[in-house]
């Protein structure tokens, strides 16, 4: 079902008016995305690393050079995703930097799939040292991503791109982005996420998340705080992230349906290897 921008607002609001946290779910897979908006998720986002990643492979491949980013998307939401969830938003990650698409027409097509917003993924945020500057002096930086956002917000769409400073925040929400997320970094933990010793403290995210958001608020008051990755991976993580500052909810990729497959697959053959036969 597509949503308006303002219909997807009042949602929301309408959940934290009651006390509780917003949560947006990536789905690689159509039954992670039906089980998610069973278990009550706000959003449903699909990003082509989630096809990278529920085959196996880290989050991160979706940055590389391994498929169309974009075509991946509409895919994955025509065919899987956008076809079993019922009463959720879908969002679509869009690839902003890509120079081989005509983004007015490329959000026409997101549009008419049923995508009810977008975000920008692949993100040349989580790229930083020379390559990122390079990017940045070629036309293929994150300034893409925020005209794409701008554009997406010009024609309706919910907005709710990942950003990584305040300087990214401020950036977005002049775009006129409805939602922030404070993207910390990958995702920790399980068999292919970054080890802990590797990533921000948990102690440290509070601080980074509050900063984007101020950001974020002091060109857009009414801008919603969001908060995802590094080493906020759990229900608990999460918790004591948004204890501890303004933002209203999570958004989980790994930590929605990576690292619980992982858990619940293994426990489950391990049940089933123990099984006794039957002797004599």
């Amino acid at each position: 079902m597509r949503y308006t921008r303002q219909q997807v607002l009042e949602r929301l609001r309408e959940q934290v008016a009651q006390g509780k946290p917003i949560l947006g779910a990536g789905a690689g897979t159509g039954i992670s995305a039906k089980f998610a908006e069973v278990g009550g998720s706000d959003l449903i986002i699909i990003y082509n690393s989630g096809r990278y990643r529920m085959a196996g492979h880290g989050s991160l491949a979706g940055t590389l050079a391994f498929g169309d980013a974009n075509q991946i998307v509409k895919e994955m939401g025509e065919r899987e995703v956008l076809p079993v969830v019922r009463h959720t938003p879908v969002i679509a990650g869009v690839m902003g930097t890509d120079p081989l698409r005509q983004m007015d027409y490329l959000l026409r097509e997101i549009d008419a799939l049923g995508f009810s917003g977008v975000n920008n993924f692949p993100t040349v945020g989580l790229i930083d040292g020379r390559f990122r500057r390079e990017l940045e002096r070629t036309n293929l930086g994150f300034g893409k991503e925020v005209e794409m956002i701008a554009l997406a917000h010009q024609m309706g769409f919910f907005t709710v791109p990942y950003v990584f400073n305040p300087d990214e925040a401020r950036a977005m929400a002049e775009a006129g982005a409805d939602a922030i997320i404070a993207h910390m970094g990958l995702t920790v933990g399980g068999s292919i996420g970054l080890e802990r010793d590797d990533a921000l403290r948990l102690e440290d995210a509070p601080a980074k998340v509050q900063a984007i958001g101020d950001a974020a608020r002091q060109v857009k008051p009414d801008a919603i705080l969001l908060c995802h990755g590094g080493p906020i991976a759990t229900p608990d993580d999460a918790a004591y992230v948004l204890a501890r500052t303004d933002a209203v909810g999570f958004i989980g990729a790994s930590s929605m349906e990576r690292l619980p497959v992982e858990t619940a697959i293994a426990e489950t053959a391990r049940q089933f290897k123990s099984v006794p036969l039957r002797r004599g």
